[in-house]
């Protein structure tokens, strides 16, 4: 058995330093943006039906995705922080190590995800009040949370194993385990909300189960050695040293999706100023950006591993293309998107809220701002995963920082205070437009490295 996982750890190896660029970033790339845009249609699925039962329903789902952000920042924090790892041990063959770090990925993942569920359900009214919600959300967002705190341990673990798969070079597998998941939803939604009358509770009910049965899946794969890495609990690394890895490499991501988490919150008090219309708004939006949003996430996942594999392996130029390469999908794909969106956000709103016109004047201003720069999106999500993936955290936290927290925290307290609701809806692009003049210095440097790094082994 060792014998075999030593040859298709090799074969993964050549595979990823040789098999040219184009190719295999898309290999990569199409199995995570389907299991990215799946997962983010569900999210958004629950925002549509649960719409359905009123202004105040729809924005309690809004409340609540801050803490389902918060699960994924926990879960990407520890397994993309392994991933990285993961990646350039396995581009050296070492599947010892490899395993190591995914194993104690794992478990730090499952303990943080039940300490979260346990302090958010001692506290559930104060906890959902401080996410931002009004007296009339209340009730509603209670009463979707209580069953999506329960969900957290699956729910972070899930992110673990997803991207530990990606990292091996196996993203067709991790597209399994979650768009099974996702398609589940979609499908209890409507059955648990208005066939058995559960309301609110059985968009959130729907969603428990499909996490379970993700988990399941996705779990499979390493119980039943499909892959070469090993979650086991005696694989839980005993050096310190690892675990600051993990946690260095891993803190991009807990920037970017735990200050995701915080914006989200932010965004909601900001927007609860201007009633319930206001906060079911910028959550549809929200919910809606994420979609067209986790295409361009999902490529820059599939470029992460050939990356990483190829820096470890001292492939430099590699590197290069494939940052290249994904670039300029993501430029074609944003530049179709755009213009879709900014023309249909009036329709895409109202599929929600057709009964209420302030939630969709709202909405369509809102969402028309946010596409017309979405276009910046490719360059910084790539110069991100580019430093992520090849090791530089600190540059990596930094600019994973801007988009949500460096800049976006302090314009939403700042704006709305100048302009009303319109200082609401104008947070978001300019933030990207910060965050993206941020990276391209940082993006400059870098490349001139690997130049000079190429120049070296000649």
């Amino acid at each position: 058995m060792g014998h075999k996982v030593r040859e298709t750890s090799k074969a993964q190896h050549l595979r990823m330093t040789t098999m040219p660029i184009p190719g295999l970033v898309i290999k990569l790339a199409v199995p995570t943006i389907i299991s990215m845009l799946v997962t983010a249609i569900y999210s958004t699925a629950d925002t549509f039906f649960v719409s359905k039962l009123g202004t105040s329903a729809s924005a309690a789902v809004g409340v609540v995705f801050s803490i389902m952000a918060l699960f994924q920042a926990i879960g990407f924090t520890f397994g993309t922080g392994a991933a990285s790892i993961i990646s350039r041990k396995l581009g050296t063959h070492d599947v010892g190590s490899a395993s190591r770090y995914a194993s104690t990925s794992f478990f730090l993942a499952l303990g943080s995800g039940t300490l979260f569920a346990l302090y958010g359900l001692s506290s559930l009214d104060s906890f959902i009040l401080k996410l931002g919600a009004t007296e009339t959300i209340l009730p509603y967002a209670k009463s979707y949370a209580m069953y999506i705190l329960l969900g957290a341990p699956i729910m972070c673990t899930s992110f673990v194993m997803n991207t530990a798969l990606r990292a091996e070079g196996k993203a067709a597998f991790a597209m399994v385990g979650l768009v099974t998941g996702a398609i589940l939803n979609i499908v209890l939604d409507p059955i648990f909300i208005f066939t058995f009358n559960l309301g609110i509770s059985g968009a959130a009910i729907a969603t428990l189960i499909s996490q379970s049965i993700s988990f399941s899946i996705l779990l499979s794969f390493f119980v039943f050695r499909k892959s070469s890495i090993r979650i086991r609990f005696r694989n839980i690394s005993r050096r310190p040293r690892e675990y600051a890895e993990i946690l260095s490499l891993g803190t991009p991501s807990l920037f970017r999706q735990g200050l995701a988490s915080i914006a989200t919150v932010a965004l909601n008090v900001a927007a609860s100023l201007y009633g319930d219309a206001a906060v079911a708004a910028m959550s549809i939006v929200g919910r809606t950006f994420m979609v067209v949003l986790s295409v361009i996430v999902g490529l820059g996942q599939g470029f992460m591993p050939v990356s990483g594999y190829n820096f470890g392996a001292k492939n430099y130029a590699r590197v290069k293309e494939a940052f290249w390469f994904t670039v300029k999908v993501g430029l074609a794909i944003t530049a179709v998107m755009s213009l879709i969106g900014f023309i249909m956000a009036p329709e895409i709103i109202a599929s929600f809220r057709k009964e209420d016109a302030d939630v969709i004047a709202i909405g369509t201003f809102a969402m028309r701002l946010q596409f017309s720069f979405l276009i910046l999106q490719p360059l910084f999500v790539s110069t991100n995963m580019l430093f992520q993936s090849t090791g530089h955290a600190v540059r990596a936290s930094f600019l994973a920082s801007n988009r949500q927290g460096l800049y976006f925290l302090p314009l939403i307290f700042i704006l709305p205070r100048l302009f009303g609701l319109r200082g609401v809806e104008i947070t978001q692009p300019i933030s990207d437009i910060l965050s993206f003049l941020t990276c391209i210095p940082f993006l400059y440097f870098f490349m001139r490295k690997l130049t000079e790094l190429e120049k070296e082994k000649i």
